[in-house]
């Protein structure tokens, strides 16, 4: 490819669409002024989304992402600017998202001096960042753009920062690009070895009471068929992370359901009575394990994962498989014995009887006067038959979600894990629903967390994004709320809420809005949002003092769960 003589902002543009880029979400500002004037001549090959928020621009970037697979892009000026980023590009960096963001800087003989919006975001970012770099010279751009797009994608998906400062920006370089395919030192996927994948096969073939969990893994992977294979050959029950949610259809027999803190009460009990314990692609967080120290002592650990800074991080394991899980799965599929497992598969049938009849049956019919959210997910699953994409935020909702909504496919479920930040929801469900617009987009938020990013109501009225929105209003900061009840004698310290009238809000920003009070309006309000070919603003009235359960209790072992 020729070279062009070009200013630094234009080659930035232009790398992004060498890239394949064709949305980003960003604010403008004078540090990044250069990219944004070059940005205005391109619009009509690069769309650009207006966020009312900096951290709106970094979770719509996410929600893009997870719900595409490919890269998602935010951009943002320099000082409070790129200081605005860095909570979505935590929750990228804990949540494997792969995502660019480009951030502008003060001149660079201006730096260090205190200029007016100067701030170190490269120091800021290094410790939630796979990468970063400030570029400081217009040559620099082509080459940096795109190790940033092959560390972001690569390997392990995370985010990535690029600080460019303004000299760079007005400057002109010789531009020509080269797409990044490898580089010296960095080897994003480990080489598998074939001996462990043979071992790990034996001792699965030898277990009598196997369990497989999984995260989210096998999504980045794209791995879902391998896995499924991997699952019906060897009849293990899988249970997930919330992050795995959707890499295995919902009501598929094998699925014995959700691990962890608010999981279902078979596979977190039965995690101590297994023999052998399989993970793919999941970290065993401290909300999956509980209390380390008693975790699976019984079970021998095959571990599946493409991190090796992620083996025997938390767990010790008997055998890792490092490498690419499809790469994996496939190797190991030929290698597995065909089982059914019949009397295992019972003792999970047996503690789903008893959640049902402890929990989930008062939670999905409850007999209470109050909507519960439990009914209120279910009522979702009911009218869209498990083919929407889920985006919820952090809260008792985001259990509720990930508990009872029901999905047919992969990347159907987009939500913060590792880092658990509130207002993700609005802006992600705007980056899901843009990037898979022929795909129905509801948002499931709670009270407090939507006050967070309610600013972004503003991009889907200017967007016309149809993105729907449902409310689980309970007055309350409800996952602390509960804590408090149950752990600190009901001292509600500063988790009450006053809210205001959120239908009112909506409606200021021209969005179809309805408030549901009453148990027999929510069928009927449900099927007119999800019937609605326009954004649609869904708020539910749910009871005040509504737990999820089970619980574990922080720092206890998976086998203390409670079902009250």
């Amino acid at each position: 490819m020729g070279t062009i003589r070009i200013s630094g902002a234009e080659a930035v543009i232009r790398c992004l669409l060498e890239e394949g880029v064709d949305l980003i979400y960003g604010y403008p500002g004078g540090a990044i002024m250069p990219v944004y004037d070059e940005l205005y001549k391109f619009q009509d090959q690069l769309h650009h989304v207006l966020v009312r928020h900096e951290q709106g621009a970094t979770h719509a970037a996410q929600g893009y992402a997870r719900a595409t697979g490919k890269v998602g892009v935010a951009i943002a000026t320099s000082g409070p600017g790129a200081t605005n980023l860095v909570t979505g590009i935590a929750d990228a960096q804990i949540d494997s998202t792969p995502m660019v963001c480009i951030t502008g800087q003060v001149g660079r003989h201006l730096l260090g001096s205190d200029a007016f919006q100067e701030t170190d975001i490269i120091g800021i970012s290094t410790p939630v960042t796979k990468w970063n770099f400030q570029v400081t010279e217009a040559s620099q751009i082509p080459e940096i753009i795109a190790k940033a797009f092959y560390i972001a994608r690569s390997g392990r998906p995370g985010p990535v920062l690029i600080d460019i400062t303004k000299n760079a920006q007005f400057d002109e370089l010789d531009f020509s690009y080269e797409k990044c395919t490898g580089i010296r030192s960095y080897n994003p996927v480990p080489k598998l070895n074939l001996d462990k994948v043979a071992e790990a096969a034996a001792l699965i073939n030898s277990a009598k009471k196997p369990l497989i969990v999984f995260g989210q893994g096998i999504i980045l992977g794209q791995a879902e068929t391998e896995f499924k294979a991997v699952l019906e050959k060897s009849g293990i029950p899988a249970a997930w992370t919330i992050l795995g949610l959707s890499a295995l259809p919902t009501d598929h027999p094998l699925n014995v359901g959700m691990l962890g803190m608010h999981g279902n009460y078979a596979p977190n009990l039965l995690t101590n009575e297994c023999d052998v314990l399989i993970a793919f692609g999941m970290r065993f967080d401290d909300r999956v394990t509980g209390k380390l120290s008693t975790y699976a002592k019984q079970a021998k650990v095959i571990h599946f994962e493409i991190d090796p800074a992620e083996i025997d991080k938390n767990v010790k394991t008997e055998i890792a498989v490092l490498g690419d899980v499809k790469e994996s799965l496939a190797a190991l599929l030929p290698l597995l014995d065909a089982k059914s497992h019949d009397l295992w598969h019972n003792e999970f049938k047996e503690l789903a009887k008893v959640e049902y009849e402890s929990v989930i049956k008062d939670e999905l019919n409850p007999s209470t006067a109050g909507l519960s959210m439990g009914e209120t997910i279910e009522m979702i699953n009911k009218h869209s038959k498990g083919d929407a994409i889920i985006v919820s935020d952090v809260g008792q909702h985001q259990m509720f979600a990930c508990r009872y909504a029901k999905f047919n496919s992969t990347k159907s479920n987009i939500t913060s894990g590792g880092l658990g930040t509130m207002g993700f929801a609005l802006p992600a469900a705007i980056g899901a629903k843009m990037g898979k617009p022929d795909r129905e987009v509801v948002a499931i938020i709670g009270d407090g967390g939507f006050q967070m990013t309610i600013q972004e109501l503003g991009t889907i009225f200017q967007t016309q994004v149809p993105v729907k929105i449902v409310i689980l209003n309970n007055e309350f900061l409800g996952m602390v709320r509960q804590w408090q009840e149950l752990f600190f004698d009901n001292r509600y310290a500063s988790t009450k809420m006053i809210n205001p009238n959120f239908v009112a809000i909506a409606e200021g920003y021209h969005i179809k809005s309805k408030k549901v009070t009453q148990r027999e309006d929510l069928d009927a309000a449900v099927a007119e949002m999800l019937a609605s070919k326009e954004s649609y603003f869904l708020e539910v009235m749910v009871e005040k003092e509504n737990n999820v359960f089970p619980m574990i209790p922080t720092g206890a072992c998976v086998s203390e769960i409670r079902l009250s």
